[in-house]
C-alpha cells in the first residue's frame, strides 16, 4: 500500500470523528458531555491540522481548543446547571 494512500485514509477517519463529536456536541443535552466532545473535537482537528503539515497551529489548536476552553466552559458548567432546560 502505497504512503499516500495511507496518509489519505489517515486523514478520512479523522474528518470523519471530527463530524460525529461535533454531531454529538450539537445534540447533547448533557452540558458537560458538550464540552467534552468540543475537546474531542479540539484534539481531533490539532491531528489534522498536524497531518496538513501545520504543526504551529496544531499546539494551537491543542493548548487553547482543548485545554484553555474546556477549562473555562467546565468552570462555567459548575456554576450554572448541568443540564439544559426544554424550550418552553
Amino acid at each position: 500500500m502505497n504512503v499516500v494512500n495511507v496518509d489519505m485514509a489517515i486523514q478520512v477517519i479523522l474528518l470523519i470523528s471530527i463530524l460525529i463529536s461535533s454531531y454529538w456536541m450539537i445534540t447533547t443535552r448533557d452540558l458537560l458531555s458538550a464540552a467534552l466532545a468540543s475537546t474531542a473535537m479540539s484534539l481531533l482537528l490539532s491531528l489534522e491540522f498536524y497531518m496538513l503539515h501545520a504543526p504551529d497551529v496544531a499546539i494551537a489548536e491543542a493548548a487553547v481548543g482543548a485545554g484553555i476552553v474546556t477549562a473555562i466552559v467546565v468552570y462555567g458548567i459548575s456554576k450554572t446547571e448541568r443540564w439544559e432546560r426544554e424550550a418552553p
